[in-house]
């Protein structure tokens, strides 16, 4: 029997402590009956605040096709980005920590591949499309609360393009 504490093996200011190795993905066995599925499934990584909000999108993109993954905020969504390189990321205009934006221009600066949609409001929208032009990247902004066909119609022509 183990008696002795156990030490935090990866611990972060201000972040979770974890108790297990961090392992590269690329390490981590898939099973051989879902290797293929996943590999033909384009990778979309959803960065939204609100989890409920989050949760409901990723669960449409899964169930539409997709390979989605939720994270809450734009740290995670880097950190999750470069572990797991998505095509396509679908960030909300105002996060927690930063804006959308910010977040989509560090990963396109570190993914050049990866395709953005950013969501939001009204304003919000109007403002992540603005400050999208003047940053001069190039990626689609859809206005919330937005209808599952219309974001799965965005996603498609994103990855299209």
């Amino acid at each position: 029997m183990h008696t002795s504490p156990i030490e935090p093996v990866h611990e972060a200011p201000g972040r979770l402590k974890t108790y297990f190795p961090i392992v590269p993905i690329e390490q981590v066995p898939v099973a051989e009956s879902l290797a293929g599925a996943i590999a033909d499934r384009p990778m979309v990584l959803v960065v939204e605040g609100d989890a409920a909000v989050a949760d409901t999108l990723v669960d449409i993109l899964n169930h539409s096709g997709y390979a989605a993954i939720a994270v809450y905020d734009g740290i995670d969504a880097v950190a999750t980005a470069l572990l797991v390189p998505p095509d396509l990321v679908i960030a909300d205009a105002t996060l927690p920590d930063r804006s959308g934006v910010e977040v989509a221009a560090e990963l396109k600066s570190k993914l050049p591949a990866c395709k953005i949609v950013l969501l939001g409001a009204d304003r919000a929208a109007s403002d992540a499309g603005a400050a999208a032009r003047l940053a001069e990247l190039a990626f689609a902004v859809v206005e919330k609360p937005v209808h599952p066909a219309e974001l799965l119609a965005q996603v498609s022509a994103s990855l299209k393009s």
